[in-house]
């Protein structure tokens, strides 16, 4: 028997499934009847009639008129009011010697309402802070933030980063406390391969690898395995200068900045990656890595992996705009209501 709290939560969740699929309908067709929205979501018209009803009453739909192919009396449509809401999305930077913020403010399609690039002595946790407050200031209407920084987030708290004033700060839990708002962070590699990865616009899944070979700092990676970042048990994986060089971090990063001995520590790094995800593409970024270096990286690994499971290894153009297009789009994801379905082990 099902008590009355499970019903209500049980027809609580159904709703928001169907409003989800009647926004998401709604974004892709830009514009649609009752018929055609119940048509693609695949609920009764009725339904979608409700939603609809709601929606236009907060404003997240705007009730247009199309034309009828016959002329006759135009259609009651709806299009999906991108601009009701906004998020805002920072990247904390630390690049040669230099730290900055970067920022976009986008609408629920992940259009840029706006965004700008400037140098602050530190991208630390209040430098973030008052920036979000005049982001939010400025434009009321956001709902949401993500924030990128260049290290591990385990359990909510900063502890691995290239800023060393981010380290130890539950940067997350201390925005949604103060603003009330949906706030995650997460490490900017992430963001990057998963920018890149949506705007291939793959047929099918793929293992891809963004590795990335910064100036002064240690080298990471981000990983989408079969469509998904994988970001491992503690959200460590991914940090590819852990891996047992048998030299010290401090030394792998001297080495890294001398050609002769790139060569070796990013061919381990990438036979490590071929031997443990096995992907399809490797993009390579940062610095410290030049198209040239392809080939002698590639030839390294030949060494030790039959060529047959080496993976197509380019140079990622644009590596910024991967970062903040995955950044907005992981932003977005975080508004929506979605339905996990787990199939029952055998």
């Amino acid at each position: 028997m099902f008590t009355i709290s499970q019903i209500t939560n049980n027809t609580i969740h159904v709703k928001k499934i169907n409003q989800e699929l009647v926004k998401q309908s709604l974004k892709i067709m830009r514009v649609g009847t009752k018929s055609m929205i119940a048509s693609a979501t695949g609920l009764s018209v009725t339904t979608c009639s409700n939603i609809l009803k709601e929606f236009l009453e907060t404003g997240e739909v705007i009730e247009t008129e199309m034309e009828q192919l016959s002329g006759g009396r135009p259609a009651r449509s709806f299009v999906y009011n991108s601009d009701f809401a906004y998020i805002a999305c920072i990247s904390a930077i630390s690049e040669g010697g230099q730290q900055a913020l970067a920022y976009t403010v986008a609408n629920l399609s992940g259009d840029t309402v706006d965004h700008g690039f400037f140098n602050v002595e530190l991208a630390d946790a209040t430098a973030i802070d008052q920036l979000f407050q005049s982001l939010i200031t400025e434009y009321p209407e956001i709902k949401a933030a993500g924030i990128g920084i260049p290290g591990v987030v385990h359990q909510g708290v900063i502890n691995v980063c290239d800023i060393p004033e981010l380290v130890n700060v539950p940067l997350a839990a201390q925005l949604e406390e103060k603003y009330e708002i949906e706030v995650i962070v997460d490490k900017d590699m992430n963001y990057t391969v998963y920018g890149f990865f949506r705007e291939q616009n793959y047929d099918e899944d793929k293992t891809i690898v963004v590795l990335n070979f910064p100036r002064d700092h240690i080298p990471g990676a981000g990983m989408m395995i079969g469509g998904h970042v994988h970001r491992g048990a503690t959200q460590f994986a991914g940090e590819t200068s852990f891996l047992p060089f048998g030299i010290s971090r401090k030394d792998q990063l001297i080495q890294l900045h001398n050609q002769s001995t790139f060569y070796p520590i990013a061919a381990k790094t990438m036979m490590s990656l071929i031997t443990v995800i096995n992907p399809d593409t490797v993009a390579l970024t940062g610095d410290l890595a030049k198209e040239e270096y392809i080939e002698g990286i590639y030839q390294l690994c030949l060494e030790v992996i039959p060529q047959e499971h080496m993976p197509t290894i380019i140079m990622l153009d644009h590596p910024r705009d991967h970062y903040m297009r995955g950044l907005i789009s992981v932003t977005l994801e975080s508004l929506s209501y979605n339905l996990k379905l787990v199939e029952k082990r055998r």
